[in-house]
């Protein structure tokens, strides 16, 4: 999700709320401690240089049960960070404290917002050797194909 899409959504909801991939809620009484943009320039393994742009939002959860973060609250944090720091409209990656510091994509479900896993992956694929992922067929499918096909008067052969 874009910023731009965030921003949108918070003016029609009554509340923020966020669900874990797993399909816990983080506690309502979170707080939104940072809006910003990460710039990630770096070199894959194939050799070409990149960059990357991201909005981040970092969640965290305190002692402090009576807080609730309302949509024009955290519209305004996000208007705050785009004209003082400039941030773009980027995708949004969202911190949160599990175990450790978890990074993660943000979608919406037409109520809540969800926390969705990144995964990693070679950008290089073609320059360092990693052969494409082949086609997974169930034997048992081929044969019932093959049966049909190679059968006298079936016309394979």
């Amino acid at each position: 999700m874009k910023l731009s899409e965030i921003k949108n959504i918070l003016s029609n909801v009554s509340a923020v709320n966020f669900i874990l991939p797993n399909g816990q809620s983080i506690p309502s009484h979170f707080h939104v401690t940072e809006v910003g943009q990460i710039t990630k320039h770096f070199i894959d393994c194939g050799g070409t240089i990149r960059t990357e742009k991201k909005v981040n939002f970092q969640l965290w959860e305190a002692g402090d049960f009576d807080h609730r973060l309302a949509p024009q609250k955290l519209l305004n944090i996000i208007d705050l960070s785009e004209k003082k720091l400039g941030i773009e409209d980027a995708e949004i990656e969202v911190e949160y404290q599990s175990g450790t510091i978890g990074k993660f994509g943000l979608d919406f479900n037409g109520e809540t917002f969800t926390l969705t896993n990144q995964q990693t992956a070679c950008l290089a694929s073609d320059k360092c050797g990693i052969p494409e992922e082949k086609l997974k067929i169930n034997m048992k499918d081929l044969s019932k194909s093959s049966q049909a096909c190679c059968t006298p008067g079936g016309g394979c052969c």
